[in-house]
């Protein structure tokens, strides 16, 4: 007695009682979308929004908030004031953006993230 191959509804043939592609490629699929809602998720924590960035610098944003909270020492970023409004604070996280700051005396409050295309235009913080 032989079997056939047959073809399940999604298309692909075998010989199972489920196509074990599609099983593995929706496992995969619900793994990523938890992981992707993890990932929304660690945003309510942060003090400005950083949703509009890549991966990476959403790191490099948050690490340098958490630094800036222990520290008033912007120069280690790079940090450097603005000469038309001296309280305010402008910290490179890459040669595409930029994160403003303000200088409330004790500390220094982030207020966004721009790209340098925005920064240019427009005086931040005025």
């Amino acid at each position: 007695m032989t079997t056939r191959k047959k073809t399940f509804p999604c298309g692909h043939k075998g010989y199972g009682q489920i196509c074990h592609r599609c099983a593995s490629e929706r496992a995969t699929w619900v793994q990523k979308k938890q992981e992707k809602q993890q990932w929304e998720e660690t945003f309510a924590n942060d003090p400005i929004d950083l949703r509009h960035l890549p991966a990476h610098l959403v790191v490099k944003a948050r690490t340098i908030i958490a630094r800036l909270e222990n520290t008033r020492n912007y120069t280690e970023f790079k940090g450097k004031r603005l000469r038309h409004n001296r309280t305010i604070i402008s910290i490179p996280l890459s040669r595409d953006y930029r994160m403003i700051c303000r200088d409330c005396g004790s500390r220094l409050v982030p207020e966004e993230v721009m790209s340098h295309e925005e920064y240019n235009v427009c005086k931040p913080g005025g």
